[in-house]
């Protein structure tokens, strides 16, 4: 028993990725002192800890040199002087450290894309003014030709719009972007892209060419709708250059072209798309375009937002699926099922035979109702296609929609073969840091239920469902999955782009954080403007979840005058003569929205008292705001805040739990709440709260009663308080609702209530229902943290904790993180007849990990270990239910 050393071999250490900032490459920066950093690659060298490191800097042709002793590669500042707009630097790195074992050299070429507005002479341009602000606004093209002398240098592309844009140049599509620029709060922040077209152009005349549509900036958002939430009119904003010189910019020269193949494209609606109207050289020189007619382009004013080329990755197509069976539905419809719910759209891989005038229809859904398409869920979206025929179709995708969906129901077009489409899944394209599997495979089809979900619902801001009249930023859905989202994926920038937008709205609202961010009108039952805990409560926690994964603590002082806007002005507060107090109890909230006890027109009304939630998350959040006071120095804040936590932590006890720590709302999300957030006073109260949950857990037949804000917590609170074997019980419970009944029921994502659809097939009655909604998702971080038993102990993951917790039918798991610093994996297996627990850990160069296993509390450095331990399987597994006195027995329906 114990630890098992691997002996080192020649591999070294290694550099796997140099990165500036947040940034997927250092090409087109919005920085002009970039942070540098590094991960390691995995190494079996034991313990090796970097003690310096090296920075090689060309720029110019001038060669600097700089060496630094220092332990840290994350976030290192920019040692040389500010970069120039546009101004290319090579950069090299090298660490070494712990008996002078050195690194290899990492290399990156930074490129600084236009650091200042002056930097933009383009202007904005656009079509006509439209007819009827309240229709949507077709697509349309603009073109300029302009010449290029080859070997003068880089060309670059700096481009932008007011909607979403498509560029093309002699004919090629520019970049890979998809829905550029994406969505933003575009009064305050608007994305701009730098692409290099230096393969793109030629000798003499070339042609660019734009296609323009609403998307997000103009098009209808929320239910029943607003249209033209951040203006009417639709601009591109573009500028051309060649070694820093423009050579072609948007501007009154440019020429608009009508009649273009996308007669209509909506964010909801979906597209309608004449392929007879289809001109592959519309953006070629000379080109001659056939029924289109050209008029002078307007010149809009020119975008007051900030102009910024975001951290955040672009949306990309990141997979292919196949279609995997046609049905023939009762009604005789033919429908295609990709056997995946998934966000994207549908390629046609083939010219589709069809005489002028007919039309094909794709209608998009998520699931089939009785085997026919169920569309209720999609509420007044349409999510249709609709291609009208007589021309080449082949390679047709849509420009400025997507869809959500499994099944694709085809009509207009007889003979639908499997591959005549392709399902495109498009994404933020984050890059995955997280893995997650163990022994039980419905536990797994859970954990990759919600990588899909998460795919699907991160497409430029994090969104609710990508399929109805929604796909919305809901901040309260994003603060309970942070932790979740952090572990699979590298969002640093993605959701820090979308924190710089929550506090831009926040600061129109007066210190209220809107429950979707960018801040859409909704109606005036779920109105948006007011504070609603747990989704205005993201202000503060998840820059924090930031910080812990990333290690950035810029996050934290980005957001720190709307943690103080949110705390103090905010949120509505009753009398309290002592201070700031608890919410007002005139002021509706959320609360634990969706338990599943809650009627289905009904779904904030739960059996938790409300404001018992909304107070609990008032005494964590304010803690939480000390804390992050404390790391960032803000003394007088650290102290007011920790006291107003102290004070109303006491008034909680006082108004919601017994002296003996019974809860006034008796519902596993209450006892959850005060042991997760440490609301309860003494070993008396946490033991009471422990054995009440338990109670509960037993009498509800382990069947899950939480909604959004219990759910993310209730396994970690049972972890917590030593009632592993109550948390695995609940995990493994198949019977609704439970995580695992949508996947017995053939669930491929995660859906938004627990009963989404009911076990004979019919959608939830409820008029809001989704089957890619992630926030339920949040059980993956449980996974992550207890099952395999990975997590951070300090802030970028500098160091971990690795204790599994095994437990139920779980005889083996392992999880993978590719931290800033570099990837840590744990994999441990239960052996019943020898009756012991193997564990190996891997830990990267620079790390270091404290390992928690029956017997062994041991600190490790890099490399691998195992660990051998002894293990006995749970006697009293499974545990047994409370059966009232009267009434049918209640079943276990567990997974085993």
């Amino acid at each position: 028993m114990g630890e098992h050393f691997i002996s080192d071999d020649a591999s070294g250490i290694s550099i796997a990725e140099l990165r500036a900032e947040h940034y997927e490459s250092g090409f087109g920066i919005f920085h002009s002192t970039p942070r540098l950093s590094w991960r390691f690659a995995a190494t079996t060298v034991h313990g090796w800890k970097q003690t310096s490191y090296e920075v090689v800097i060309t720029r110019n042709g001038q060669v600097e040199t700089y060496r630094t002793e220092s332990s840290t590669s994350s976030l290192i500042p920019w040692p040389s002087t500010p970069l120039a707009s546009r101004e290319i630097a090579y950069v090299r790195v090298r660490a070494t450290g712990t008996g002078g074992l050195q690194s290899n050299w990492a290399e990156l070429t930074l490129e600084a894309a236009l650091l200042q507005r002056d930097d933009w002479t383009a202007e904005l341009i656009g079509g006509p003014s439209p007819v009827d602000v309240d229709a949507p606004i077709r697509p349309f093209c603009m073109r300029k030709t302009f010449n290029y002398v080859p070997d003068q240098g880089p060309a670059r592309l700096y481009a932008t719009a007011h909607g979403l844009y498509e560029a093309e140049i002699n004919g090629q599509r520019v970049g890979d972007h998809l829905l550029a620029p994406g969505w933003q709060s575009y009064h305050h922040r608007l994305h701009y892209q730098t692409y290099d077209i230096t393969a793109l152009l030629r000798a003499g005349q070339n042609t660019i060419g734009v296609y323009v549509g609403e998307g997000w900036f103009a098009g209808r958002l929320g239910r029943p709708g607003t249209s033209n939430i951040w203006g009417d009119r639709l601009g591109f904003l573009g500028q051309l250059e060649v070694d820093g010189r423009v050579v072609c910019q948007t501007g009154s020269d440019w020429e608009l072209l009508e009649g273009g193949p996308v007669l209509n494209s909506e964010i909801y609606n979906g597209e309608e798309y004449d392929s007879r109207l289809y001109d592959p050289s519309w953006s070629m020189v000379q080109s001659a375009v056939p029924n289109t007619r050209q008029h002078r382009v307007s010149v809009l004013p020119f975008p007051m937002a900030e102009l910024i080329a975001p951290e955040a990755p672009p949306v990309r197509r990141i997979i292919e699926v196949q279609a995997k069976e046609i049905i023939t539905t009762p009604s005789g419809k033919t429908v295609l099922d990709f056997g995946q719910n998934l966000a994207g759209w549908l390629r046609i891989n083939v010219d589709l035979p069809g005489s002028p005038g007919s039309v094909m229809t794709i209608r998009h859904a998520e699931v089939l109702e009785h085997g026919e398409l169920g569309t209720r869920p999609l509420r007044t979206a349409k999510a249709t296609a609709r291609i009208h025929l007589g021309g080449p179709t082949r390679g047709y995708e849509p420009r400025f929609t997507f869809y959500g969906f499994r099944y694709a129901e085809i009509t207009g077009y007889d003979g639908v073969q499997l591959s005549d489409f392709t399902a495109v899944v498009i994404s933020s394209d984050l890059r995955r840091t997280g893995t997650f599997e163990c022994s039980h495979d419905l536990v797994n089809q859970l954990h990759e239920n919600t990588v899909w979900s998460m795919r699907g619902n991160f497409i430029s801001v994090p969104t609710d469902c990508p399929q109805r009249d929604e796909r919305l930023g809901w901040s309260g859905d994003l603060q309970i999955f942070a932790p979740t989202a952090n572990f699979l994926y590298d969002t640093a920038g993605f959701i820090g782009d979308w924190l710089r937008d929550l506090a831009a709205d926040q600061a129109d609202l007066g210190g209220i954080v809107p429950t979707v961010v960018p801040n859409v009108p909704m109606p005036p039952r779920h109105n948006n403007r007011q504070p609603m805990a747990a989704w205005g409560d993201a202000a503060v926690l998840t820059p924090w979840d930031l910080y812990q994964f990333f290690g950035d603590v810029s996050v934290l002082r980005k957001q720190w005058n709307s943690m103080v806007q949110w705390l103090d002005h905010g949120i509505p507060r009753d009398g309290d003569k002592n201070g700031p107090g608890f919410y007002d109890m005139n002021m509706p909230q959320f609360a634990d929205w969706l338990d599943p006890r809650s009627p289905p027109a009904l779904p904030g009304h739960t059996p938790t008292d409300p404001f018992l939630v909304a107070n609990a998350y008032l005494v964590h959040v304010t803690q939480r705001a000390a804390e992050i006071a404390a790391c960032l120095g803000e003394e007088k804040h650290a102290q007011r805040y920790g006291d107003d936590a102290q004070r109303l932590r006491q008034r909680f006890r006082d108004e919601y739990v017994t002296p003996k720590g019974r809860l006034s709302s008796d519902t596993q999300t209450a006892y959850v709440l005060a042991l997760h957030m440490d609301l309860l006073d003494g070993q008396e109260q946490i033991t009471t709260a422990r054995d009440r949950l338990d109670w509960l857990a037993r009498w509800d037949a382990f069947k899950i009663n939480t909604g959004f804000v219990g759910t993310p917590h209730i396994l970690p609170a049972l972890a917590k308080v030593d009632a592993i074997n109550i948390a695995y019980r609940m995990l493994q419970e198949k019977g609704c609702p439970s995580w695992l009944y949508p996947v017995t029921m053939g669930a491929t994502t995660i859906w938004e209530r627990w009963n989404s659809m009911l076990p004979d097939g019919s959608i939830n009655p409820g008029q809001m229902t989704s089957f890619n909604h992630y926030a339920l998702g949040s059980v993956c971080h449980f996974l992550h943290a207890h099952v395999a038993g990975l997590s951070a102990t300090a802030p970028g993951w500098a160091s971990a904790l690795v204790r599994p917790r095994p437990g139920g039918t779980v005889r083996w798991a392992r999880a993978t993180h590719d931290s800033p610093i570099g990837p840590y994996s744990v994999s441990w297996q239960c052996d019943v007849l020898s009756q012991t627990m193997r564990t190996a850990v891997s830990v990267p160069p620079n790390g270091e990990a404290r390992i928690v296993l029956p017997g062994i509390d041991v600190v490790v450095g890099s490399g691998e270990h195992v660990f051998e331990t002894a293990w006995l399987a749970d006697p009293d597994w499974p545990p047994q239910i409370i059966q009232g006195a009267q009434g049918q027995p209640v079943e276990a329906t567990y997974a085993p």
